[in-house]
């Protein structure tokens, strides 16, 4: 297996990698994976949606002097200088700081697009300038917006339906501007509904799966917008990891200035979803107690269906998901149980 590989390799040549958004969920998944495997790590974070307690939870995973590769800049992407300081003497980009959910956009488009789309030119110009070779960043499904296509390919995009999604849009514009006009090795990972630990359950605009665990740990109702037959490509958090690790090694040429689907290549409803979660809590806690879930209206700016095709970034990067979602379900319920507050 090629992720394998490159595992190996880390572990014998050691090279500096920037992690922007490292508090957040996906930020840390990625920075503990790096530091497990002999990596230099600069983690840059506002804590806007991310948290300290990720990264105490990665100096708990790591050993000490792994976690001494560690350095942290309290920052914002927003902030050019910042960007330009954070990104000296890296070699690898893996940017992650945005403002994500749908809702989000809708309710304060602006406050989106200043993350989303000036802080990301920031930090890639910044990059640019002081001479990062490689840049991954993260984008987005939603930039299929209304295509009814399944499974999602790459070079086909419908209308799209939030400001989100333009943000993530405009992202893979620059990066491709980027890669023709200064020669910087751009490479867009387009997210499938990730989920696995760490993910914030809290908030207004909190991701499904983490959101409706807190809610049955807790006794409370579960709510699923429309009528539960909206389908996801859920990706766990590993997979996701692999991504960015391959698309941050790879030495094929191709693969810069494109964008690619990162995800399972799978398909569940939300239906499928709550039975899932509610499985899993069953197997797991003698005395949890199935509750039925609320239906409302579905929700402004979602997509209907989302399923990735991922036969380019398995035949360009070697991509090869490790976690279909059963097995991501599985570990991921056992952290919620044993992390999650409840009472």
């Amino acid at each position: 297996m090629q992720y394998t590989k490159i595992l190996n390799e880390l572990d014998e040549k050691q090279k500096t990698w920037l992690v922007s958004g490292c508090a957040g969920f996906i930020g840390s998944n990625l920075v503990e994976t790096l530091l497990s495997h002999n990596q230099k790590v600069v983690g840059l974070d506002n804590f806007s949606t991310g948290y300290q307690h990720n990264l105490d939870d990665i100096q708990a995973c790591v050993t000490p002097d792994a976690w001494g590769n560690f350095s942290f800049m309290e920052g914002d992407i927003r902030d050019f200088e910042t960007c330009m300081r954070v990104t000296q003497g890296v070699d690898i980009v893996l940017h992650q700081a945005a403002l994500g959910s749908v809702p989000r956009s809708i309710d304060n488009p602006v406050v989106s697009n200043d993350s989303n789309v000036t802080g990301f030119l920031n930090i890639l110009t910044a990059a640019k300038e002081n001479g990062v070779k490689r840049f991954v960043y993260a984008s987005s499904s939603s930039v299929y917006g209304d295509s009814e296509e399944l499974p999602k390919v790459e070079s086909r995009t419908g209308n799209l339906l939030s400001p989100y999604a333009v943000t993530k849009y405009v992202n893979e514009l620059y990066a491709g501007v980027f890669r023709k006009c200064y020669g910087i090795e751009t490479v867009g990972l387009r997210y499938f509904n990730v989920f696995g630990k760490r993910q914030d359950p809290h908030g207004a605009y909190a991701a499904v799966i983490p959101t409706w665990v807190s809610a049955l740990l807790k006794g409370e109702s579960v709510y699923i917008n429309g009528d539960g037959e909206t389908s996801r490509d859920f990706t766990y958090i590993q997979n996701v990891v692999q991504a960015n690790i391959l698309a941050g090694t790879t030495t094929n040429e191709k693969v810069f200035g494109e964008a690619f689907n990162t995800a399972v290549g799978g398909r569940n409803t939300l239906n499928e979803l709550y039975g899932a979660i509610v499985e899993g809590l069953l197997t797991n806690l003698e005395n949890f107690v199935k509750k039925e879930p609320i239906f409302r209206d579905f929700r402004a700016g979602d997509i209907r269906h989302s399923n990735a095709n991922i036969d380019k970034m398995r035949d360009m990067i070697g991509y090869e998901p490790t976690h279909d979602i059963s097995k991501g379900l599985e570990e991921s319920i056992s952290w919620y149980i044993h992390n999650l507050k409840y009472s």
